[in-house]
């Protein structure tokens, strides 16, 4: 079990018992519990994975029920000529 042979689960006992002592049964119970709840998380995550996974999509848009945006098309800005000054377009002239 774990890789461990008789003898080192003997010795984690003790070592157990001496950290706990009389706690030891509510706190097997406690890690028992964590356990359970650990494994229902991961169970409950595995299933949403798949789920996403393998489900197709909900509905397909067709073509003629496609809505066009709701914000307005873009429109460069237009280039204004750039004006050197009044004096030397009067000077031109």
């Amino acid at each position: 079990m774990f890789g461990l042979n008789h003898f080192e689960l003997m010795i984690v006992g003790i070592v157990a018992v001496l950290l706990f002592g009389n706690r030891l049964p509510s706190v097997a119970r406690s890690m028992g519990k964590s356990l359970t709840e650990f494994k229902k998380g991961i169970s409950g995550l595995d299933t949403e994975v798949r789920d996403a996974f393998y489900s197709e999509p909900n509905e397909r848009v067709s073509y003629e029920r496609h809505t066009a945006p709701s914000s307005p098309a873009f429109e460069p800005p237009v280039a204004q000529p750039a004006t050197v000054g009044s004096a030397s377009a009067t000077a031109a002239d």
